[in-house]
């Protein structure tokens, strides 16, 4: 059953079940409530004063008369003789009698409700007739009024059901209806369209419903695109160097290559392997590093000494290029995973070597300022745009007019450092500028080393 039926089914059942309960409620109200001593005296008192100011040989007619109203008389004087029409209904305790006969009281003696049945009532009240004293008995049925009244509280409540109903009809599509609309944009949104979104004035739930739908397609949409964007490059970076080693092998293969040139050829297949090998162990590594079960061994360790290290084993680049080496590296001691952070120093250092030209100089400083470690790493290379550096720690992501087409990378180096910073607490910020070169520094809080 439909969201939609239910709430209709709900409500009506609601609604009979209160009418009903309503109705039980009111029959026993106007049984016992509805039909006072006040209104039952009134017609007592007047049925009285008729009595006693008709003629002694009218009385049976006015009792025949009354009779048709619903007021059976019974008159009783002190002799014990009755006056009634045809054959009284009921009958009268003689001590309810003689109470009544000797009763001064203006107002009218009600007989218990249990001598008489739920649609009728009996009152007593003495009267004087022709200078004899009669004890007047009046009985009162209202079962055709009763009926009536039901009659009118049946078509009412018959009605108000009926009315409801048809408005909670309507309404309930106003309540629906958004919750319609979600369900047809998430069938939108399973096809692989994530731009849909909905509109919504309303602040209840149902408003916040549709709010976070539209945040949850947002980011879905955002997490789609980095997906598209994440296979199209890897498509790339592996489809590069696969060309040149299937164009140099089959090169070899037809023997369309010299015999003296076929070690150059060789070296280049090498090398794109290589490439291959280093693109698929950072992406081993980054989804590692992005799950939730990465190995993680923090250990107290001197800093300092691991910045040495780390550009002792990249000498051979920076030979290669004759370039300076400048190291202010002051001794600290912190609590980390060492082989992460060796990873962020070569990331870095092998960054800056690869993108300074040859007889430049790098930089690289250990301070401390402001409770936290700064590990500044600079070099004098060609610098990066200041509408890159938002971007710059994406994957894949390359600053192409900063790079030289020489310049052999896939772009998930820096991508690494960040999340190998962030796992740890750390940050990294970048400041460049285009011709005179860019600065990298790692801040590590001492406090939480500490």
């Amino acid at each position: 059953m439909s969201l939609y039926s239910r709430i209709v089914m709900t409500f009506i059942s609601v609604v009979i079940i209160s009418l009903f309960i309503s109705y039980l409620i009111n029959s026993l109200f106007f049984h016992r409530e509805l039909f006072i001593e006040e209104e039952v005296t009134k017609h007592t008192t007047g049925v009285a004063e008729l009595v006693e100011i008709t003629q002694v040989e009218k009385i049976p007619d006015l009792i025949e008369t009354l009779s048709e109203f619903n007021f059976e008389l019974m008159l009783i004087n002190e002799e014990g003789i009755v006056h009634s029409f045809a054959e009284p209904s009921f009958t009268i305790h003689p001590e309810t009698i003689v109470m009544v006969l000797q009763s001064f009281e203006k107002e009218p003696y009600f007989l218990p409700q249990n001598e008489v049945n739920a649609t009728t009532r009996i009152v007593g009240k003495p009267v004087e007739v022709a200078n004899e004293r009669y004890a007047l008995f009046v009985r009162i049925n209202f079962e055709e009024e009763l009926f009536a009244i039901k009659r009118v509280i049946f078509f009412t409540l018959f009605l108000v059901l009926f009315i409801g109903s048809v408005l909670i009809l309507f309404a309930s599509r106003y309540f629906v209806n958004p919750i319609k609309k979600l369900t047809d944009a998430a069938r939108e949104m399973a096809t692989g369209n994530f731009s849909v979104r909905l509109k919504s004035k309303n602040k209840d739930e149902v408003g916040e419903l549709i709010t976070s739908f539209n945040y949850m397609a947002s980011e879905l949409g955002k997490i789609d695109k980095m997906r598209e964007d994440f296979v199209s490059n890897v498509s790339h970076e592996i489809q590069s160097p696969l060309t040149s080693i299937r164009g140099f092998t089959k090169a070899l293969k037809d023997d369309v290559i010299p015999k003296d040139h076929q070690e150059e050829y060789l070296d280049i297949i090498y090398q794109e392997t290589e490439r291959l090998s280093r693109l698929s162990d950072n992406l081993l590594r980054l989804a590692s590093l992005e799950s939730e079960h990465h190995p993680y061994h923090p250990a107290k360790y001197k800093l300092d000494e691991q910045i040495r290290r780390t550009v002792l084993a990249t000498e051979p680049l920076w030979k290669n290029k004759n370039l300076d080496i400048h190291l202010e590296l002051e001794s600290y001691q912190i609590f980390a995973d060492q082989d992460l952070f060796e990873q962020v120093w070569l990331n870095l250092i092998t960054n800056a070597i690869r993108y300074t030209d040859e007889n430049g100089m790098i930089e690289i400083s250990l301070k401390e300022q402001a409770n936290e470690l700064n590990v500044s790493i600079k070099d004098t290379g060609k610098g990066i745009p200041q509408e890159a550096l938002p971007h710059l720690f994406e994957r894949f992501y390359k600053v192409d007019k900063a790079r030289s087409s020489s310049v052999k990378g896939n772009g998930l180096g820096l991508s690494i450092v960040k999340k190998i910073l962030a796992l740890h607490g750390c940050s990294i910020r970048v400041e460049s500028e285009v011709g005179i070169g860019s600065t990298f520094i790692v801040r590590i809080p001492l406090l939480e080393n500490e």
